[in-house]
């Protein structure tokens, strides 16, 4: 008989370094002709003998035990496994000795020859074309018996579906189990077959619970080399895979040469929704191997719901309030420790333990009297390990003798006294809606309109999956195809209402999400008419209860996530897809020619797949602040995967139904500027007046109409040079006026009334150089920073207003000179108040509307024009200049009137009064030259506005515009000095002086009077 013992041996190291130790297995195999007794071998070698290896190692004996005994008598065998021991499958495999049975063959040159008895199992399901019978259930039954180690089976039947579970002692050998699935694929051709086993990978294995927001790290190890790899979790009702994402890190790379296939993965923070259980897998095949663990974390609610009832704290009787605060949590049975706190108290109020609840409440006393701080509520919830989550809300407060919103109904809602500057959350949406409404009180005590943020339920739990996929829990490709579906099923709505708008916003919102994903996990075409559908029924509605900056906003985002999704998903075999709104288009082809809602695409590639989106009802939703242009219909964007050629053009012909306008652009969405741009494009026209774009980049590309461009190259540049020579013309007249001024200023300033007509003029000069300047800075915007065309804009702004402003001092002070022509108007009185309206006024109306457009968030100046922006009739920042000029110009235009019949009805004075009405006709000429020349000027501006390139009157009226406007500060040299006979006079003395003729002719030719006052 002989007898083969497995001896499991430590290495001596570990004597030394116990943190280190290597474990050897050996075995030793006795033979003899008489019967040994196993304990008397036992004995022989004690635990601790000392043993040196083949390599001089010396190593420590630790355990020793019987496996297997075998009795030889003759040529017959009759071998046993030990108990708690079981056949390799090499054994059972060779031999067809298996499980615990008996084995009689010489199994002494197998090694190992038993192995203890483990626990695993083996699930799986086969899927028939026809129905499943009694039949197939036995052969299935045959087919696993063959498999080493059997404990038990249990097959299932269902329509055409076969599934069982194998109990088993022994690791399952792969290859046999992969001889058994062709076997079973052979004899039953079934549609699908999968097998899972479990027991045979090492995880691994959580202990206790975890702390919210920790980080953790799990490993899953295989000592046979597999296809794949990947990480599932199980909740209740749902399993989900794990992909890389903002939360999840896989690492495949983590294979040794023991275990030859390794797949880890990190959670970055968990939170409640990633507690489960985690599940690893390795397969190859039809044949998957999987290990478990469960991932327990410490509860925290994920979110805090804070409602207060009433919405506002009313204190105008000067009594306390008390206000009731609701904290809502996500549904959970777990233990919590709250606090309650308000602002006026640093210590807790109140602290409960609750298990099981889904809301607190707590009443707050408000106290009436006022404070700079808001009264606001703090609620901490804090779980066994001592981790808190806090949330605050804000409680407006009504003070006694403070502005306010009056209550209001709307739509249902009621809207109660706010007060000023506040924003009231009402958190009751319509049935089949979660979310919240808001509404804020004006600083003067009006309401603003609605903010409805009460999202369709379905979408919103879109929402969360999204947020979930670029997690990296559920991140896979039919995950992403249930998304889009989901949203196309609830974006199907274009009634412009408060909560269609809420809808869209939302659904945009998982547009940019889903973007994001798609940088990390791979989709395949398959997720592109799910897509389509839902991104064209967005566009449907008009968003026009969104404002301008909300709108733009959605706009911008909208196609940059579309053309990211577009960009990062794969295509295989598709040419495109189409919906009513959107049109996709694919070609792999080196010479690419496409057709996108009747646009023409055309580029030359070496390589790559061109992907080309073209969209409808975009356009009047995206900001245009280029160059004053109309909005057309369709936008194409190109995009060029796999291909990183450096010189690629693209050429696009828009239809026919586009030419609108004389005059087009090719401009192309700025993602930086958020705005229409022409970099790097070029526009062609054919013989038939279709529009060619030439562009050197890919992107999303449109035509935009303008009237304020003409088409007429010569023209142009004509126009060009007319501006820019009338400038230097009119800075050098206005320096040269300014310079004459300053030399005659004492001898022509005798009365009160010279004195005010003169700094009037002045003013205008200098403020009218002074926007020169800055119009001439401002010539090229493309090359100023954003900075400086602001600032170049503000200049602009005040200057030309208080050009205006200093007008309107004069042809006041004319009027109030002639009517009131025995109540002298003071100079402090003409100073102080002209420099109110000259100075002060300006400044005001200039910060003021700026302050208004960044607190709307509007835009107040245009960055292609470093100039004030005009969007539509009395929409556009525009109007804080062209209301204050008109006024001024109706304003002058009523002085002449007045001055004028004032004159005429008007005896002639005694000869007191000569210089008093001379004094008057002078500046009766600088108001009929000034005005005229100023407002017509503007008058023929708006008027361009109205008329088409091929009128007749177009260019008389556009060079009119130009060589008017860039010679103002001629007109000014030529009435404020020329034609001013002082002046003149005084000029004409002080050259005479300078050259030394001493006539005093001119002096004696002119009789000049000093003013007095009577």
């Amino acid at each position: 008989m002989w007898s083969r013992v497995f001896i499991v041996l430590i290495g001596a190291v570990c004597i030394y370094q116990v943190i280190t130790a290597d474990i050897y297995i050996g075995e030793v195999m006795v033979e003899s002709n008489v019967t040994l007794d196993a304990n008397t071998i036992l004995e022989s070698w004690p635990p601790g003998l000392q043993l040196t290896l083949a390599n001089a190692q010396s190593v420590t004996l630790q355990d020793i035990d019987v496996v297997a005994e075998c009795v030889i008598i003759g040529p017959a065998y009759t071998c046993n496994c030990s108990a708690g021991y079981v056949w390799t499958n090499e054994v059972c495999y060779t031999y067809g000795c298996c499980s615990e049975t008996t084995c009689e063959h010489n199994v002494s040159l197998i090694s190992p020859v038993c192995i203890r008895a483990d626990h695993v199992f083996l699930n799986g399901s086969i899927q028939l074309s026809s129905s499943w019978s009694s039949a197939n259930t036995d052969h299935l039954r045959l087919t696993l018996e063959t498999l080493n180690g059997v404990k038990s089976l249990n097959i299932t039947e269902s329509s055409e579906i076969g599934d069982f579970r194998l109990d088993a002692t022994v690791r399952f050998n792969t290859s046999k189990l992969h001889e058994i699935v062709a076997k079973l694929e052979t004899d039953l051709t079934p549609k699908a077959i999968a097998f899972d086993t479990y027991g045979m990978v090492n995880i691994t294995n959580l202990t206790g619970m975890v702390k919210y927001d920790s980080e953790q790290n799990l490993k899953c190890t295989f000592e046979e080399a597999t296809d794949q790899a990947g990480w599932n979790i199980s909740k209740e009702f749902e399993r989900l895979e794990l992909n890389n994402g903002d939360q999840v890190v896989l690492d495949l790379k983590c294979a040794d040469p023991v275990s030859k296939s390794c797949v880890g993965v990190t959670l970055k923070k968990v939170t409640g929704i990633w507690a489960g259980m985690y599940e690893c897998g390795f397969t190859t095949g039809s044949v998957r191997h999987t290990a478990r663990t469960r991932l327990d974390v410490a509860p925290l609610p994920d979110t805090i719901t804070l409602a207060i009832e009433p919405l506002v704290a009313d204190c105008l009787d000067g009594s306390s309030e008390v206000v009731k605060v609701t904290a809502t949590i996500p549904n959970n049975t777990a233990k919590y420790e709250v606090r309650w706190t308000s602002s006026e108290k640093e210590t807790p109020e109140t602290t409960e333990t609750a298990k099981g609840q889904f809301s607190f409440t707590y009443d707050s006393s408000v106290s009436c009297e006022k404070t700079e701080e808001p009264h606001r509520v703090y609620i901490t919830v804090l779980n066994n390990m001592n981790q808190r989550k806090t949330a605050e809300v804000d409680i407006p407060v009504i003070y006694a003798g403070e502005s306010f919103c009056e209550e209001e109904t709307l739509n249902g809602d009621i809207w109660p006294k706010s007060p000023a500057g506040a924003t009231v959350i009402n958190r009751t949406c319509a049935e089949g809606r979660v979310g919240y409404k808001s509404r804020t009180c004006d600083k003067p005590g009006t309401w603003q309109d609605v903010f409805s943020n009460c999202v369709n339920e379905e979408l919103s739990k879109i929402s969360d999956a999204a947020e979930n996929f670029l997690d990296g829990m559920g991140a896979t490709e039919e995950v992403a195809k249930n998304i889009f579906e989901g949203m196309k099923n609830n974006t199907q709505s274009s009634s412009n209402s408060s909560d269609d708008l809420a809808d869209i916003n939302a659904s945009v919102g998982i547009f940019s999400i889903m973007a994001d994903a798609s940088k990390n996990i791979v989709l395949e075409e398959g997720v592109f008419p799910g897509l389509v559908d839902a991104a064209s029924n967005v566009l449907n509605s008009t968003w026009r209860r969104a404002n301008d900056s909300v709108r733009y906003n959605m706009s911008s985002k909208y196609l940059l996530s579309v053309e990211n999704l577009v960009k990062n998903i794969r295509t295989n075999t598709s040419e495109g897809f189409n919906s009513s709104n959107l049109e996709l288009r694919f070609c792999t082809h080196a010479d690419c020619n496409v057709t996108a809602f009747d646009i023409g695409i055309n580029l030359n590639m070496t390589k790559g797949t061109l992907k080309v989106t073209a969209v409808k009802n975009i356009m009047d939703k995206l900001k245009n602040g280029f160059r004053g242009t109309e909005r057309t219909d369709l936008l194409v964007s190109a995009t060029l995967v796999n291909n990183s050629d450096s010189g690629i053009g693209i050429n696009l012909a828009f239809p026919d139904g586009q030419q609108l306008s004389n005059q087009r652009f090719c401009v192309f969405w700025d993602t930086t500027l958020e705005d229409w741009s022409d970099t790097g494009c070029t526009l062609n026209t054919t013989k038939n007046n279709q529009t060619i774009c030439e562009c050197n980049h890919l992107t999303s590309f449109s035509i935009l109409m303008s009237k304020g461009e003409i088409s007429d190259k010569a023209s142009s540049k004509i126009l060009d040079i007319i501006t820019n020579v009338g400038l230097a013309v009119s800075i050098t007249c206005l320096l040269i006026f300014l310079i004459i001024e300053s030399l005659v200023w004492s001898a022509v300033i005798k009365t009160n009334l010279s004195h005010f007509r003169h700094t009037a003029v002045v003013n205008i000069a200098v403020f009218r150089l002074l926007a020169d300047c800055s119009f001439l800075a401002s010539t090229n915007p493309k090359i100023l920073p954003d900075s400086w065309c602001l600032v170049l804009t503000v200049s602009k702004h005040v200057f030309y207003l208080a050009m205006f402003t200093w007008m309107l001092c004069l042809s006041v002070l004319l009027v109030h000179q002639l009517i009131f022509v025995f109540s002298p108007l003071r100079k402090r009185v003409f100073m102080f108040l002209s420099s109110i309206l000259g100075y002060v006024l300006p400044i005001l109306l200039v910060g003021a509307s700026y302050v208004y457009y960044k607190y709307t968030q509007k835009d107040y100046y245009n960055r292609n024009t470093c100039w004030l922006v005009y969007e539509s009739l009395l929409v556009g920042s525009i109007h804080a200049f062209i209301l204050p000029v008109g006024t001024i110009i109706l304003a002058n235009l009523f002085s002449m009137v007045v001055v004028i019949f004032t004159l005429m009805k008007t005896s002639v004075p005694d000869s007191s009064k000569t210089d008093e009405k001379e004094m008057a006709k002078s500046i009766l000429k600088v108001v009929v030259f000034l005005t005229p020349v100023f407002g017509v000027t503007w008058a023929i501006g708006f008027f361009l506005q109205i008329l088409d390139e091929d009128n007749k009157m177009y260019y008389f009226a556009l060079y009119s515009f130009t060589i008017l406007n860039s010679l103002q500060g001629l007109f000014i040299l030529l009435t404020g000095c020329i034609a001013e006979q002082k002046v003149r006079e005084e000029l004409i003395k002080m050259i005479r002086k300078k050259s030394g003729d001493k006539s005093d002719s001119m002096t004696k030719g002119t009789s000049t009077t000093d003013y007095k006052s009577k």
